[in-house]
């Protein structure tokens, strides 16, 4: 019997610093702003170019809202290339990018514009422009 009390000592011991392991962890990353959600949207307010970040395999804003006449810069942050190609495949295409590469394209026309990575075609992105 007095075994069995000090097994289950030494279990609720274990688990009990295990928790606590897991809540500092926990805490420093939310206080890290590490999984604090991003913007899937953004307006321009002034004209001039717009940078679209490319991170965790995801397009930051996803949507973006602009005039016509303005350059919208896509820059990788990630450690695997990515591209930008528009859904008609005709309209903007670049080549791969690598870590902190850029790729621009000047929205002339207004209009509603999809693009994705053809590489990870999961990612994608949408461009008003008004």
């Amino acid at each position: 019997m007095r075994r069995r009390k000090i097994q289950q000592g030494r279990t609720a011991g274990i688990l009990g610093t295990a928790i606590f392991g897991a809540a500092a962890v926990l805490g420093l990353v939310l206080a890290s702003g590490a999984l604090r959600p991003r913007s899937a949207i953004a307006t321009q307010e002034q004209p001039g170019a717009i940078t679209v970040t490319i991170d965790n395999f995801s397009f930051a804003p996803m949507q973006l809202e602009i005039k016509a006449g303005t350059e919208v810069i896509w820059i990788n942050k990630d450690d695997v290339p990515h591209t930008v190609v528009s859904d008609d495949h005709k309209l903007f295409k670049s080549r791969a990018l690598d870590t902190d590469e850029k790729f621009s394209f000047t929205f002339k026309d207004p209009g509603t514009y999809e693009y994705f990575c053809s590489v990870h075609p999961k990612m994608t992105g949408k461009i008003i422009v008004k």
